[in-house]
């Protein structure tokens, strides 16, 4: 497993091909309640990056992770100290630039690996790819493995499901493990179960948590977070992660075969 960041021009150069698969971590600057960083989703993002590449090589597969993006759409948590947004066209052209960028070395593969879960973020990586793939035929190939489709969310445990999960039990149990030293232990445990009805609210057109009377920028249940639960999950992201790259470039793991 390589990092891109910490490789030097020659090395680099020896990385990147048509064999690699360049995984792009992808998360947010926004408040996560009074117990977590703002840069959560980042490490969510990172975490589960890191454990798929491992998976990868240990299947013989090259992989190398890029830098992680730390902006996405993040209109959900305005009003709060620390949310740093950008608009929704800024994220798609930043993310067919490194794509591009990444095409140019010799790298025909790239995964979105993403650790933000704000809607119009995610209608930005959901798009991206086909609208690459439609303009540039026979180039670098993207794929999205989206753990909000049903098929991957069922993994994810009962909170992940319902939608009530920002910065609750879910993301709080990756952080313990992820990033221990960054949670506020004293206010997370203390922390009370909030129920927002998320994806419910999302459909009636609440476009804010403040609207939907989360008023701490959480909702779930941060409290009952544990760091085995965490592991758990970042394994199941990874999981993911892998599954859909093996499904979308079978060739990789057949020439190893």
């Amino acid at each position: 497993m390589s990092e891109l960041a910490k490789q030097t021009w020659p090395e680099a150069q020896e990385l990147l091909g048509p064999e690699t698969v360049a995984l792009v971590p992808i998360g947010s600057t926004e408040p996560h309640g009074p117990h977590l960083p703002l840069d959560t989703d980042v490490t969510i993002a990172t975490a589960q990056t890191l454990r798929a590449a491992a998976l990868l090589e240990a299947k013989g597969v090259k992989a190398v992770i890029l830098p992680a993006v730390p902006y996405g759409v993040t209109h959900w948590t305005h009003g709060f100290a620390g949310t740093v947004t950008l608009r929704p066209g800024t994220l798609w052209s930043l993310l067919e630039d490194i794509v591009e960028s990444l095409e140019e070395a010799g790298v025909r593969h790239v995964v979105l690996s993403n650790g933000h879960l704000e809607p119009g973020h995610i209608e930005v990586l959901r798009g991206m790819p086909l609208d690459y793939q439609e303009k540039k035929k026979g180039s670098a190939q993207v794929i999205f493995p989206d753990n909000t489709r049903r098929r991957w969310a069922e993994t994810l445990g009962e909170e992940f499901k319902g939608g009530d999960c920002h910065a609750g039990r879910y993301e709080s149990s990756i952080i313990l493990k992820a990033d221990p030293g960054g949670v506020r232990e004293e206010k997370r445990v203390a922390l009370e179960p909030v129920e927002i009805g998320l994806v419910e609210r999302i459909r009636d057109g609440a476009k804010s948590f403040q609207e939907c009377g989360a008023d701490q920028a959480y909702c779930g249940a941060p409290a009952e977070a544990t760091a085995d639960e965490g592991e758990g999950h970042i394994e199941q992201l990874a999981n993911m992660l892998v599954t859909s790259i093996e499904e979308a470039w079978p060739e990789l793991f057949e020439a190893i075969a």
